[in-house]
């Protein structure tokens, strides 16, 4: 239903010259009326003769597409690219599969686009950048979304529009007017209301009669004060169109009207100057001053087949509508702007890179940068458009067709706070640069990881109300866990003090404390583990590093007995270290009883010689 609003002329100029006959006629004329249901009828007999061929198959597509029945729409653009389709066709094609979620056959149907017409600019921004899908995906969430109870069944809902006093304006067919649209055979749009409660719940919506007429009416917008209401409106309803001899229909533009309220009902309805029966003038926005009237337009002087606009609004009347310009407009449609307070204009697009479909884009009009795309879970592979956004309630409403059909969407503000993580030597209390800080999600996820500043600082844009949790790495100190505990809006500090490894790496050797077993045992004991991950740890740091593990005891005991339980002993702290993730082509061990002791002192050593011949030594042999 969101397309009904702009005059698809560039698909009229993709269909004509390519195959267009007397046996199409009837078929044509439909289309070119925008009777797409009917239109569809006739092509389908066509496609099933003699006579089919890609012009036909193209029509079906165009036809099906104008409706949103997506699955048909890719059918028979897969037909008419078999043959010899335009680079218009392969590029319809390719926005059809990014709705339908195939992106990879999407960039296939791109890479035709671009070898026909490599200078236009949708085929520049697809070869600079054609696999930009997932830096979409993984853009931080803005927004999150719920669905409201104020949205008709297979109905069109659309145009929300959120007042200060609580009031939710939207537009709908759920009327119950035997009048239908040829375009989609669905009723005409009115234009309805719901006041929500403290609770968000809206009531059920009532139409304003005084302004829906037996045409399309709406979507609006409103006067800060509320009083001053500027809306879309079909010209048929004021007697605005023209006949098509061909076709015998009378083909009308949508206009926008200004009405303003008297004693609570909406009167003096009066057409703007700059409606035209020759292109649609719709979906409008009001600056917070009022001075500003933001709308959609196919009208000449345009960039693609709709644009976004503006006007000036003042006591004399309105001013000349200005293009808002190629960072905003592209070569395709761009409709339903809504500008807030603070001057950031939302706005839909298809012809941005997006998910698929139309996506919803903000751009600050206060400052020259790109457009954003606002990302999921506001957008989808859908169609994502009319987003409003209330700043009073600090809420916004959108509509999406991800459902089936055009429905009316909550869209909360993700609370932002920052985490700030200050990491220091535990012992000397100076600060550390250069540490691994990796920070995850509740269920231990890792989000990103960044290494901190020379202050020994890292920070990270955290959700509000939620818990994270730390990872603290660096190379001569033990690793450390800390958390991020939920917090309001603002900066929390997080300070993580860690730990010297009391390792000595030299030339050949990595020195630990003594690694201690039990009596007669060689199994690992928790003193004996705490040393080994530091090892661990050394050789995570040194990928490349292989250690061989020399397992010495004291002279007591016989020197079979020895050899025996130092060969366990290396052994055991080889499996040790691979259990941890040491790779076996990394570590090796071998006993040697008391034949290598550091103090040479025979079998008469004293127990200090003793100690320090019972020993591990962690040889690098690379």
């Amino acid at each position: 239903m969101k397309k009904i609003y702009i005059t698809i002329s560039l698909l009229l100029l993709i269909s004509i010259g390519y195959g267009q006959n007397s046996a199409t006629s009837k078929a044509d004329k439909l289309f070119e009326s925008y009777q797409y249901v009917a239109a569809i009828e006739e092509y389908l007999k066509l496609a099933e003769s003699k006579n089919a061929n890609e012009y036909i198959y193209t029509q079906l597509a165009e036809s099906y597409y104008n409706v949103f029945d997506t699955e048909n729409a890719s059918k028979w653009y897969a037909k008419a690219v078999k043959g010899k389709a335009n680079a218009e066709t392969y590029y319809r094609y390719a926005q059809i599969l990014k709705i339908l979620g195939n992106y990879q056959e999407a960039n296939r149907q791109m890479d035709m686009f671009a070898k026909m017409i490599p200078k236009d600019e949708r085929a520049l921004a697809h070869l600079a950048n054609p696999n930009y899908i997932p830096s979409l995906t993984n853009n931080a969430k803005l927004f999150d979304v719920a669905e409201t109870n104020i949205n008709s069944k297979d109905q069109s809902d659309f145009g929300p529009l959120l007042t200060n006093d609580n009031t939710l304006y939207f537009v709908s067919t759920r009327n119950n007017s035997n009048k239908t649209d040829k375009w989609n055979d669905q009723p005409y749009l009115d234009i309805y209301q719901s006041a929500r409660d403290a609770n968000g719940v809206l009531s059920e919506p009532s139409p304003v009669r005084e302004l829906n007429t037996p045409f399309h009416d709406g979507p609006l917008t409103l006067s800060s004060d509320g009083n001053t209401m500027f809306f879309a409106r079909d010209g048929h309803s004021e007697g605005q169109y023209v006949k098509n001899k061909k076709s015998n229909t009378k083909i009308g533009q949508q206009g926008l009207y200004k009405a303003t309220k008297v004693d609570g009902k909406w009167a003096q309805v009066e057409a703007l100057p700059f409606n035209s029966t020759s292109y649609s003038v719709t979906n409008p926005s009001l600056s917070k001053d009022g001075k500003t009237l933001y709308f959609a337009s196919n009208m000449p002087g345009g960039f693609g087949e709709s644009d976004i606009w503006k006007v000036t609004v003042d006591d004399t009347g309105y001013g000349k509508p200005q293009n808002l310009g190629s960072i905003i407009n592209t070569v395709d449609r761009e409709n339903f702007p809504f500008i807030t307070d603070e001057n950031v204009l939302y706005f839909a697009s298809v012809g941005h890179q997006g998910l698929g479909g139309f996506d919803v884009y903000k751009i600050n009009l206060n400052n020259a940068e790109q457009p954003q795309n606002i990302g999921k879970p506001v957008n989808t592979e859908k169609d994502d458009f009319s987003f409003s956004f209330n700043k009073k309630a600090n809420i916004g409403y959108f509509s999406s067709n991800r459902n089936g059909s055009d429905d009316i969407y909550l869209a909360t503000p993700v609370c932002k706070a920052k985490a700030v993580i200050v990491v220091t030597n535990s012992k000397t209390s100076t600060v550390l640069s250069n540490v691994s800080v990796a920070i995850s999600d509740e269920k231990g996820n890792i989000i990103e990881t960044k290494q901190t500043n020379a202050e020994g600082k890292v920070s990270y844009d955290v959700e509000c109300n939620v818990g994270y949790g730390l990872k603290v790495s660096a190379q001569n100190f033990e690793n450390a866990t800390a958390a991020v505990k939920p917090s309001k809006a603002g900066e929390t500090k997080v300070e993580v003090a860690l730990i010297p490894t009391e390792v000595i790496i030299t030339d050949s050797e990595v020195i630990l404390n003594s690694i201690y077993f039990e009596y007669d045992k060689s199994n690992i004991t928790a003193q004996g583990s705490v040393e080994l991950d530091k090892l661990v740890k050394v050789m995570n740091d040194n990928p490349l590093m292989i250690i061989f593990v020399k397992s010495h005891t004291d002279s007591k005991g016989g020197a079979v007995y020895n050899l025996n339980l130092s060969e366990k002993r290396a052994q055991s702290t080889v499996q040790y270290l691979i259990s941890k993730g040491i790779s076996k082509a990394r570590i090796s061990g071998k006993g040697f009883g008391s034949t290598e002791q550091k103090i040479k002192c025979g079998t008469n050593c004293t127990q200090e010689q003793d100690a320090q011949n019972r020993r591990s030594e962690f040889l690098i042999v690379k």
